[in-house]
């Protein structure tokens, strides 16, 4: 029960995510949209193995953070040398 309102409000705000992503006035605003939008589908994966009762699917969620922290981090220094000149 819990855990099917806990879903339902992480569609509801990947769906938020998504609006800014597409209307987001900045490039660092719609990177920030995406990264938070990631994050809740790693929380939703991490839900749904509870729900299930397999654990073996976090690491698809683990795998899924790490390059989306990747990703955040190359767009991080692509911002500060682009700020240099």
């Amino acid at each position: 029960m819990i855990a099917e309102a806990a879903l339902i409000l992480i569609a509801l705000s990947v769906a938020v995510c998504v609006i800014r992503l597409a209307i987001g006035p900045t490039l660092p605003d719609r990177v920030v949209a995406l990264d938070l939008a990631v994050t809740l589908c790693v929380g939703a994966i991490a839900l749904l193995c509870l729900k299930a009762g397999r654990p073996t699917m976090l690491v698809v969620g683990i795998v899924l953070a790490l390059i989306m922290f990747l990703g955040t981090a190359a767009f991080a220094q692509y911002i500060e040398r682009r700020a240099r000149r």
